[in-house]
């Protein structure tokens, strides 16, 4: 059985004052997120990767990171294939409208995906650290050939998840006793202050469980995914500065009980750079890594 991860990979972060954030060296042999990712999906049973990329970025990112681990990975079976995110990637029938110049968001950015992940399949960020154990959850659960209209979303712990250098954006989950999915609250600015963790809107419990965009899908949800898309095109707001996000779509369809969402905590620490001044401390974290011998990369 084919299972798919596809990393979004064609955001240029525009907190971290310039540079491909995701294209930069985590250790001395100059390896980068994406390489440990890779490495804890197909150790967890991925076999087909999908970068989402836009294509000013393709030559740059084929040579840093695509070209050396397709060889390091063929021997395995392993399957890679690339989209390429953009703006007027659209339904027939719409336009771009005046203003826009960003792509639509991670929804689009899967989206690109649709004539090349043809069974279940996951989503991660390509700048972001899970942890294997956060892979072997998702890859277990896909392994299973998830129903139509269910999905998986692995949540960390809140105080796992926070930046040292500003304040970040969390979705905090609301699950049911049966580890299912009520709702998701997107909670903005969250930062460690005083010996707690706050927000614009107040205290936050620090094991508060959060989405970090790692979700997990079923074939299905690709045709869900473009029927929500057009509807957002159709939706009547100005279409200048919205994103079509993943968990906005799914919130909106948990709301709609059109789908069911089985939440899968991992108390793995989750990092990745969200400011520059983010990239040193993450280095030192992958040093320790390598040291106590987690990982044995190629």
């Amino acid at each position: 059985m084919e299972i798919t991860l596809i990393i979004m990979a064609a955001g240029i972060g525009s907190r971290y004052k310039g540079g491909i954030k995701q294209l930069e060296a985590m250790d001395d042999q100059g390896r980068i997120i994406i390489d440990y990712s890779v490495y804890d999906a197909v150790e967890a049973g991925f076999n087909h990767i999908i970068f989402v990329i836009r294509r000013e970025i393709e030559d740059d990112f084929r040579c840093i990171i695509g070209n050396r681990i397709e060889r390091l990975y063929c021997e395995r079976g392993v399957r890679f294939e690339y989209a390429f995110q953009a703006l007027e990637d659209i339904p027939q029938g719409h336009s771009v409208p005046a203003g826009r110049v960003r792509p639509w968001g991670t929804g689009q950015a899967v989206l690109s995906c649709r004539e090349l992940a043809s069974g279940p399949f996951a989503v991660i960020n390509a700048d972001d650290y899970y942890g294997r154990d956060a892979f072997q959850l998702l890859a277990h659960y896909l392994a299973e050939d998830p129903k139509e209209a269910e999905a998986c979303l692995i949540g960390f712990v809140l105080k796992n998840t926070l930046s040292e250098n500003g304040g970040v954006t969390r979705g905090i989950c609301d699950a049911d006793g049966q580890g299912m999915l009520r709702s998701i609250r997107e909670t903005y600015n969250i930062r460690r202050t005083g010996g707690m963790i706050v927000s614009d809107s107040g205290v936050l419990d620090p094991d508060a469980v959060v989405s970090m965009n790692m979700w997990g899908f079923g074939a299905d949800f690709m045709r869900v995914l473009g029927r929500e898309f057009t509807s957002f095109l159709d939706s009547g707001e100005d279409l200048a500065e919205q994103e079509f996000l993943i968990p906005k779509i799914v919130g909106r369809l948990l709301e709609q009980k059109k789908i069911r969402v089985h939440v899968r905590r991992t108390r793995d620490r989750w990092f990745g750079i969200t400011y520059k001044e983010d990239l040193e401390p993450v280095r030192d974290e992958f040093t320790r890594l390598l040291a106590r011998g987690e990982y044995r990369p190629r």
